[in-house]
This record gives structure tokens, sequence and C-alpha cells, in this order.
């Protein structure tokens, strides 16, 4: 079993490798530093959004990405706000990137 890395530690790490790869990204909400949930929210530019948040195969147990919520890009913001007042400790991550790009795919971000 693998220890859970820091929220806060996580969302920097990823914010670093996001800038490395030149995608534009604002934490637009700060969560709890040690055990808030993340979501990430990608904006292709073209009034469309796409957000996600970690979750866990019940097959294998294992950390994963899963779609929470794609469409305009207006009603993606409004579901991310009705989220954040639910859970006050939830991080927000907004990128843009026309080709849809979170590299949530990427060893090391699940």
């Amino acid at each position: 079993m693998s220890a859970r890395l820091a929220s806060g530690i996580w969302v920097s790490a990823y914010v670093l490798r996001l800038q490395l790869a030149g995608i534009p990204v604002y934490v637009t909400a700060k969560g709890d530093e040690t055990a808030g949930a993340v979501v990430v929210k990608v904006a292709t530019l073209d009034g469309r959004a796409r957000a996600f948040q970690r979750s866990f195969d019940p097959m294998s147990g294992a950390r994963v990405w899963t779609l929470l919520v794609q469409g305009a890009e207006r009603e993606v913001d409004e579901v991310l706000a009705r989220q954040r007042q639910r859970d006050r400790d939830l991080w927000v991550l907004e990128l843009e990137d026309r080709q849809g790009r979170t590299l949530l795919d990427q060893i090391g971000l699940d």
C-alpha cells in the first residue's frame, strides 16, 4: 500500500508539471493542505470544458481520474461552485488548453 501524498504537495507538483508542458493553470480554490480532494477543470477555449475528480476503481482499488462533468463552460463552473459549497476543503484547478490536455494520464499523477 502506497502512502498518500498531501494534497498541497500534489497540487504544487502538478502545477509545475503543467507549466513545464506549457499548459496554463490556475488554482481557483485552495483546499485543505493535507487531505483536500482535488478537481481539475480544463477549458478548451471554445466555450466548453470538462472537470475530473479522483476516485477509486472498484475492481482494482487503484486511484483513477474520472469525468465529473462536461459541457458548456458556464454549466461546468456551476457544478464546481456547488461542489465547493458542499466541500470547503476542495481544491479546484483550472487549465486552459485547446486540445483539452490535463496530463492526468501520466505516471505519478494518480
